[in-house]
């Protein structure tokens, strides 16, 4: 069966709809993978997986991902290709797209994920830009729900740098109808054009983020320096030290609330021990869950809805 190309380069490329959809195809995929019975619809597939940046659990993830579902995946470094010494996006897309029936990329700019999938074949997936990571949003959410229901009419606070999760989040919360409580350092605030938001009814800004975390169902954050702000380390290090996460802040959030970092942590910046290691935590479910989310969006771009069989 083939489908409409469709690619997920932001959070809002899908609806709300979708996102149901997707959702109750990751706990039929996750429940059958737990009971170790298999489930290969992308068997003959390929999935091409580019990497600019360094990565954990978005190789993991989807390269495991797709070896569950039957298909094979194959890692590319931009140091290790063409596309690392000056072959022009659109060149490579049309290459790599006739070769393979998914492509995964994490790079830079966002500009270079859109150029691509503009000149692909197939469906493209950011694994992570500067300014969006729609895969570990996808993968929070899920775990919210798994643990607490639907996330709607909630609200999720935000502590520290408004970088691309934070971005995602803000898309997210327009999506499916939820509120973010952002509070970042002074000259870190939240920039609306470039997160992509529509509007502003769905987020506030706090400039303390024992604010930010009064009532909030869900508690999260990041580290303070993302990649490709190194330099800024030691500015940030000064900058963020009132945004690290503890104890005060999960006390003042809902008593149910749950605390979630996308990982990998620095313990006693932007998150203390006691609170990454506590019992609200639940970021290593959140870690597996990128698995199970990924696998639900690679059988949806490459098949359409499927029904529970």
């Amino acid at each position: 069966m083939t489908t409409a190309l469709r690619h997920y380069l932001q959070f809002k490329d899908f609806t709300r709809d979708e996102y149901e959809h997707l959702f109750a195809r990751t706990r039929w995929i996750k429940n059958k993978f737990k009971r170790y019975e298999p489930y290969h619809p992308m068997f003959d597939r390929t999935l091409v997986m580019i990497f600019e940046k360094a990565s954990t659990r978005t190789r993991l993830s989807f390269e495991a991902g797709m070896h569950q579902l039957g298909g094979s995946a194959i890692y590319l470094n931009t140091r290790d290709s063409q596309l690392g010494r000056g072959e022009p996006v659109e060149d490579a897309a049309q290459v790599i797209s006739r070769m393979s029936d998914l492509v995964m990329i994490r790079t830079f700019e966002q500009e270079v994920i859109e150029r691509f999938a503009a000149n692909s074949r197939v469906p493209v997936i950011n694994g992570l830009t500067n300014e969006y990571h729609p895969c570990q949003i996808l993968a929070d959410i899920y775990t919210f729900i798994e643990h607490r229901g639907s996330i709607q009419g909630k609200t999720v606070a935000w502590v520290g740098d408004s970088n691309n999760v934070c971005n995602t989040w803000l898309q997210a919360a327009e999506v499916l109808d939820f509120n973010v409580h952002v509070s970042t350092p002074p000259g870190y605030e939240v920039e609306p054009e470039r997160a992509g938001l529509y509007g502003t009814d769905h987020f506030e800004q706090y400039a303390d983020p024992l604010d930010a975390c009064k009532g909030a169902d869900l508690v999260t954050t990041d580290v303070w320096t993302s990649m490709g702000f190194e330099a800024e380390n030691e500015e940030r290090c000064k900058a963020f030290a009132d945004w690290c996460v503890d104890a005060e802040m999960m006390a003042v959030a809902a008593p149910e609330a749950v605390f979630m970092h996308c990982l990998p942590a620095h313990r006693g910046e932007e998150v203390t021990a006691e609170v990454i290691d506590g019992p609200q935590s639940v970021v290593w479910d959140e870690a597996e869950n990128r698995l199970h989310v990924q696998k639900a969006l690679m059988e949806y771009l490459v098949f359409g809805k499927r029904d529970h069989e």
